[in-house]
């Protein structure tokens, strides 16, 4: 798995030109109302998201989509990418998911692997685009996913708590079973073809999703959503 696995270190690499420090996802808004204020805080709030949270069914839907997109069944993988977007409440948060997805198809285009035709996809489907181009096993690419998403969200929380960057570190490393955990339960829950609303898989992101409502009402911003 070497080759593979390098490929997957790039995806997941803070580097990758998408934006993606530009966005608290609604933890602006939690941190500034005191509902964040230490490392407990933080990590309860994350083990919540991912087991019980909106990506957590992003997630879901990428071996789908990587296998939509592979067999060139574009339109297919366009309507469950957007079915993902219309999950999302916040204007702000619809807007993060197709800046990411643009910029992310931008550059594995210039990087020589193009849609097949012109797709507005989202960050999920962007993601699950760049699986197939590296040739990355899905299973691979959901635990991934899971993962790139938390070390944003303590990014984002490093600089919003304060967290030290050493508290930070430890909490991605206490994350990591779960991750693991999640991505294996949820590749065996949605396996290619499978519905996500029969097969039981549902958000209880409520809380999250006031949070990214309430972000554009904030007097100072340091994120975009």
């Amino acid at each position: 798995m070497g080759l593979e696995l390098l490929r997957l270190f790039q995806l997941v690499s803070p580097a990758l030109p998408v934006g993606a420090f530009s966005y608290s996802e609604g933890l602006e808004v939690l941190v500034q109302s005191g509902r964040l204020a230490d490392a407990a805080a933080v990590r309860a709030w994350l083990e919540a998201e991912l087991e019980r949270g909106l990506v957590a069914i992003e997630a879901a839907q990428l071996p789908e989509l990587m296998r939509r997109l592979a067999a060139g069944e574009l339109d297919a993988a366009a309507e469950r990418d957007g079915w993902l977007l219309a999950q999302r409440e916040a204007a702000e948060l619809r807007a993060q998911q197709r800046q990411m997805g643009r910029s992310l198809l931008q550059l594995l285009t210039d990087l020589g692997w193009p849609l097949p035709r012109p797709l507005a996809l989202g960050w999920t489907g962007a993601w699950a685009w760049a699986g197939v181009c590296l040739e990355l096993p899905p299973q691979a690419v959901l635990e991934a996913y899971l993962h790139g998403w938390t070390a944003n969200q303590l990014s984002a929380a490093v600089r919003l708590v304060p967290l030290g960057p050493t508290q930070a570190q430890r909490l991605q490393l206490a994350l990591a079973p779960l991750i693991a955990a999640r991505a294996a339960a949820l590749y065996g829950a949605c396996q290619a073809g499978a519905d996500p609303i029969a097969d039981g898989l549902w958000s209880s992101g409520v809380g999250a999703g006031l949070a990214q409502l309430r972000h554009a009402e904030l007097y100072s911003r340091l994120f975009r959503s």
